[in-house]
């Protein structure tokens, strides 16, 4: 038996974001896994008394699953915590404030390495810092793309033999809108006999937000826009086109979005729209799919990989394109319909449990110092 700890601070906070999902879903289905290793969720201090919010420990013996237990770790007060501890598991790219004897970390993306225009100077040299140290400290790098692990060989020197790609999952729905209740929802939203675009993330430069809106320009009054996100890096120069292109009554911002609200949003949506430049993973083309709606998507980094396909694929520098591909996707009734059973068909595969499974996999393989691990797990 093993103690393997998990920076389990992301899964708590007032606006959890796709990585908080990630952190959640993999700690969750790793407690419904039977195993012999005990789990300690650690937590950063700011976020710690908000634990009780997230998975309660299982210490009952004879209950399924592992034993779980919660601590707090912050420099220097927690100096004896790797002591405690035979593997540290970071889920948010970034080194943990102690050295472990055995590190493993997660990348999603590397952004802040590559892409210049989508934070500001001071991000990327921060963050970029912190997953080049996280990467060299680790005995293995999770990664959840094809693309991530390309972009991981191309702009940090981990050697492949270091790389495990594993990939994110989704959950099914347990019940869906009745027609009624969609056409209901989607009224009140974009108004009553309108199509409504949906799309999930913040607006800033990285996900290609503009281009979305000129896409919109291109498309008759009835389709509009609902962007379920806050602002980010870049949102100044969006919002400025809304004003000054009177898109004011043909786009919805809803702000962030709690993740309860999102299946509702889902299931009254016509088309989701996800036309993000760099992604390393895209976990909202899943969740799409997982909810029987067309996905729109872009054609460059990892999302061709998670939506296989089951989606429509667009060059994300043309609005053109976008338009027509949306304009298929809603109007297109045969091919809507393949669409919907080819993404629920992927997302029934993509299960978070799978995820799991490949993490312990990781976890059990460098416990045991094996000198070659698993291949991938692939889409």
């Amino acid at each position: 038996m093993a103690t393997i700890a998990l920076d389990a601070t992301y899964t708590v906070g007032p606006q959890p974001s796709g990585v908080a999902v990630y952190c959640r879903r993999l700690i969750e289905s790793l407690a419904e896994i039977e195993c012999e290793h005990h789990y300690l969720l650690c937590y950063r201090l700011s976020r710690f008394k908000l634990r009780r919010e997230f998975l309660h420990p299982n210490s009952t013996p004879g209950s399924r699953g592992p034993d779980f237990s919660a601590r707090f770790y912050q420099n220097p007060w927690t100096f004896w915590l790797p002591g405690q501890t035979d593997l540290f598991h970071s889920l948010v790219q970034r080194p943990p404030a102690f050295r472990f004897k055995k590190e493993v970390v997660t990348v999603i993306d590397l952004f802040p390495l590559t892409g210049k225009d989508y934070s500001t100077p001071d991000f990327q040299r921060k963050f970029s810092a912190l997953l080049l140290e996280a990467v060299e400290r680790a005995v293995c790098v999770i990664t959840p793309s094809q693309y991530t692990t390309d972009q991981l060989l191309k702009h940090t020197p981990v050697p492949p033999e270091k790389i495990r790609l594993i990939p994110l999952g989704v959950d099914l729905p347990p019940a869906s809108l009745s027609p009624e209740r969609r056409a209901l929802e989607r009224e009140q939203l974009v108004g009553k006999g309108n199509e409504m675009i949906f799309t999930v993330g913040v607006i800033q430069t990285r996900k290609n937000t503009l281009n979305a809106l000129k896409a919109l320009q291109r498309l008759p009054e009835r389709y509009r826009l609902v962007i379920a996100g806050g602002n980010g890096h870049g949102s100044e120069t969006i919002h400025d086109f809304i004003r000054t292109e009177g898109l004011g009554s043909r786009v919805v911002l809803l702000g962030y979005v709690p993740a309860e609200r999102l299946p509702v949003l889902y299931d009254a949506a016509s088309v989701f729209l996800f036309p993000s430049l760099e992604e390393g993973f895209g976990l909202p083309v899943l969740e799409a799919m997982a909810h029987g709606l067309p996905v729109v998507a872009s054609e460059t980094s990892s999302l061709p990989e998670v939506g296989g396909g089951a989606a429509l694929y667009v060059n994300p520098h043309d609005p053109e394109e976008i338009a027509g591909k949306i304009t298929r996707a809603v109007e297109d009734e045969d091919l809507r319909k393949a669409m919907i059973e080819q993404g629920l068909a992927r997302a029934r595969v993509c299960t978070w449990r799978r995820t799991a499974e490949a993490n312990l996999d990781v976890y059990n393989e460098v416990l045991a110092l094996q000198p070659r691990l698993k291949r991938s797990t692939e889409l």
